[in-house]
């Protein structure tokens, strides 16, 4: 009698060792990088301030890179080989996971002691830039938020971004040859951008709620209808002119922007900077902790049970929908009132699709997405940082730091997202 063959065991591919493996390659080529670099070679980590004045520094920390980058590419390898195995062993199993806990914690130190290896770096500066680069990705992703919670899918925060920084910023180009107050001028351009949002997002919800169309497809026409609309504007009003203007100043808060080191680099900053961190609060507490948001993810979930219940499902969609569109306005006007001061064709580069990419990450959370959006931030302010030490890469990958860390997040790292159910789903009240 033949011998019964045992069936093979299937390995199974979890997201635990997607990241195993990452961790691996990575550990490997920066072990491999270590090796070749001088064993004297030392980055210093300053943490300090830029004022008007003299540069306040507290404390340097000497890095001896060749040494660290050695220890942080074992670790990443030995974690990496720890959780592609399955344990049965408990003691075991929660080794893995701390380890994969410290490597997560390491990454951004890590990344930014090998991008200026042998040099001084301000981890201060880094960190407010992080936080700068994030401002306008974590609004859309709030303004996502608003919008897919209320199940409608909302691919066109990129549109009502461009639509924002163009019409604001020539809000205020023609405002100021007026006597208005600078001020007064600039507060302006910012309201008419957010409603220019609002009014784009009107469109939105005339489109995919009304007459139900896909909401793909709607968002679709909007961004492309933004890219062509703001490039005429700009070409007729704009080329033919200086069209120059200042950008939005900086306001300090009391008390903590007399902290030393982070003060002036992070609560000395510009208005929309300091609304990022309001819309975080409004959006969660809203959602989370309303009435209104309690209808809103009912609805997303489940309209036809929000409407028993007495819930007009179009009408709570219409509203979440404006608001988005007035939100994500707001992120448009960062890019040309607050950061640039001017306006140029697709300004935006694909901000609203990372900052949708923000929000699955955080899971249409507000604080998740936040989080996210710091991520991504950081991602393109250490492409800027690559740039100045000059890193041997062409510059053209280096922009595209941003863009292949969110490809990597979204394949790998995010694990299971689920959606409102109902989003993307229109309405029919029967």
């Amino acid at each position: 009698m033949a011998a019964k063959t045992k069936p093979r065991r299937r390995i199974k591919i979890t997201r635990r060792r997607i990241i195993a493996v990452f961790l691996l390659v990575l550990g490997i080529f920066i072990w491999l990088e270590a090796t070749q670099l001088d064993p004297d070679l030392v980055t210093t980590l300053t943490f300090e301030s830029t004022s008007l004045g003299e540069t306040p520094t507290v404390g340097d920390i000497p890095v001896p890179t060749s040494a660290y980058l050695v220890v942080i590419g074992s670790l990443f390898i030995l974690s990496g080989g720890l959780n592609l195995a399955e344990w049965r062993e408990l003691r075991v199993r929660q080794i893995s996971l701390a380890l994969l806990a410290v490597c997560g914690a390491l990454f951004i130190p890590t990344i930014i002691i090998a991008a200026a290896a042998g040099n001084d770096t301000n981890v201060t500066t880094i960190v407010a830039e992080s936080l700068r680069l994030a401002t306008p990705l974590a609004i859309g992703a709030f303004a996502g938020i608003w919008c897919e919670r209320a199940g409608v899918v909302n691919i066109a925060i990129e549109g009502m971004m461009l639509f924002a920084a163009c019409f604001g910023f020539v809000t205020l180009f023609f405002l100021r040859g007026t006597d208005l107050p600078l001020e007064t001028a600039q507060l302006l351009a910012v309201i008419i951008g957010v409603l220019s949002g609002g009014l784009i997002a009107l469109l939105h919800g005339w489109l995919s709620i009304t007459f139900r169309t896909d909401q793909i497809v709607s968002g679709t026409v909007i961004n492309i209808l933004a890219v062509g609309i703001t490039s005429f504007v700009r070409r007729e009003y704009l080329l033919s002119t200086e069209a120059g203007a200042a950008k939005l100043g900086n306001i300090s808060l009391p008390i903590l922007s007399d902290l030393p080191v982070v003060g002036e680099a992070i609560f000395t900053n510009q208005p929309i900077f300091f609304l990022m961190f309001v819309m975080l609060a409004f959006t969660h507490v809203v959602m989370f902790h309303t009435r209104w948001g309690l209808r809103t993810r009912a609805v997303g979930e489940h309209p036809h049970a929000a409407d028993t219940l007495g819930i007009h499902v179009n009408r709570t969609r219409w509203i979440n929908v404006f608001v988005s569109g007035m939100i994500a306005g707001l992120a448009g006007a960062w890019f040309s009132l607050e950061a640039t001061g001017s306006f140029n064709d697709g300004m935006t580069r694909g901000a609203g699709f990372i900052a949708l990419a923000a929000m699955i990450f955080g899971k249409w959370t507000p604080v998740g997405a936040f989080g996210a959006a710091l991520l991504f931030g950081f991602s393109d302010s250490l492409g800027i940082r690559l740039q100045m030490v000059g890193v041997g890469f062409p510059v053209q990958f280096l922009q595209m730091v941003p863009y292949a860390v969110t490809l990597v997040v979204l394949a790998g790292f995010i694990g299971r997202a689920s959606p409102p159910k109902a989003v993307g789903q229109p309405y029919v009240k029967e």
